[in-house]
C-alpha cells in the first residue's frame, strides 16, 4: 500500500516544548517548590496537541490514515481542536463525536476549522460519545478513520517521549510529585511511566472530579458503570486526590488574580496540589496547565 505524505509540518513543528513555569508564589509555604507546563502554548492551545499530532502521523505513515477516510473521534472538547486543526491542516475531513454540553468557544474552534460536530446527551456523560462514535464506525466502517485516542498507545507514547523527557530536562534534577489527571489517561500514563524510571521514588498523585456537574476533561471513574480508558495504568498513580467542580472555579480564579488564565482541569489539578501540600512537609511538584482560561467563558467558570 502506498502511503500518503506529510506536507504543511510548520504547523506540526510549533507542538510541544512548552515552559515549564515556576509557580511557587501560588503557595506561601517556603518548604514547597511548584512548577506547571504551559501547554496552552501549544498551536491548538491544549496538552491534546501532543497526543493527536502522533496518533495521526503515525496513521498516515503506516497507511492506515488515507485522503479517502474521515477522521473520527469522540472527544470532551480539546482533543477535538486538535484533530481539527491538524487534520484538516494535513488534507483529512474530520468529525467529531462531543458531548452537547461541551463549552461553546471549544465547538466553535472546531467549526472554524471545517470539522464536522455530532452532539450527544450531555446527561450520559463522555462515554456516550464513546460510545456513539463506535457505531458510527462499526455501521460505516469504509468510511472513517477511528484514530480512537482512549486506547491508541500512540497517544500515551506522546507523552512518554515528549512531555515527560521535556519535564525531566527543564526540572534538570529531582524532583518528588507529579500531580495529573485521567480524561483518556494518555498523560499521566506516559508521563508517569517515564518519570518513574528515572525516579523510582516519586509519587504520581492522580486528580479525581465530583461525578456531577463534573470537571471538563476529567473522568471521574467512579462508577462500575464508567469506561475505562484501555491505555490508562492505573499502577503508576500512587494515590488519588478528589477535587469538585467549586474548587477548580476557585483556584482557577486565584491564578487569574495572579495573571495566569488557566482551564477548569488546571484549576482542579492546582486544587489537588494543595491538598497534597496540606498531606506533606516539603517537595517539589510538577503539574499541567492543560489549556487556556478562555475556552470557559460559555461554561461559566469566571461568572
Amino acid at each position: 500500500m502506498e502511503t500518503e505524505s506529510i506536507t504543511n509540518t510548520g504547523l506540526l513543528d510549533l507542538i510541544g516544548n512548552t515552559p515549564l513555569m515556576d509557580v511557587s508564589f501560588l503557595t506561601p509555604n517556603s518548604n514547597f517548590s511548584l512548577f506547571a507546563k504551559a501547554e496552552w502554548m501549544n498551536p491548538g492551545g491544549s496538552l491534546k496537541d501532543r497526543p493527536v499530532k502522533r496518533m495521526l502521523t503515525q496513521a498516515i505513515e503506516s497507511g492506515e490514515l488515507t485522503k479517502d477516510k474521515i477522521i473520527i473521534d469522540s472527544s470532551s472538547g480539546n482533543a477535538g481542536i486538535a484533530y481539527s486543526m491538524i487534520g484538516n491542516a494535513l488534507g483529512y475531513q474530520v468529525e467529531i463525536v462531543i458531548p452537547g454540553n461541551a463549552s461553546l468557544e471549544r465547538k466553535q474552534r472546531m467549526i472554524a476549522h471545517g470539522t464536522n460536530i455530532i452532539e450527544t446527551d450531555p446527561s450520559e456523560g463522555y462515554d456516550e460519545a464513546l460510545r456513539h462514535v463506535h457505531k458510527l464506525v462499526n455501521a460505516e466502517p469504509d468510511k472513517y478513520f477511528l484514530c480512537d485516542q482512549y486506547a491508541n498507545d500512540n497517544n500515551w507514547l506522546s507523552h512518554y517521549h515528549g512531555t515527560a523527557e521535556e519535564i525531566l530536562s527543564q526540572m534538570d534534577g529531582e524532583f518528588q510529585y507529579f500531580v495529573g489527571g485521567v480524561g483518556t489517561g494518555g498523560a499521566i500514563t506516559g508521563i508517569g511511566r517515564r518519570l518513574k524510571e528515572v525516579y523510582p521514588n516519586i509519587k504520581i498523585h492522580g486528580v479525581r472530579p465530583e461525578v456531577w456537574p463534573g470537571i471538563e476533561g476529567l473522568k471521574p471513574l467512579g462508577s462500575p458503570e464508567d469506561i475505562v480508558p484501555e491505555i490508562f495504568d492505573e499502577s503508576v498513580v500512587d494515590e488519588w486526590i478528589y477535587v469538585t467542580a467549586d474548587e477548580a472555579k476557585h483556584w482557577c480564579n486565584k491564578v487569574a488574580k495572579n495573571g495566569l488564565f488557566v482551564g477548569q482541569s488546571s484549576g482542579s489539578y492546582l486544587a489537588a496540589c494543595s491538598k497534597l501540600m496540606e498531606k506533606i512537609e516539603s517537595g517539589k511538584i510538577v503539574t499541567l496547565f492543560n489549556d487556556f482560561g478562555d475556552r470557559y467563558f460559555s461554561a461559566g467558570l469566571w461568572s
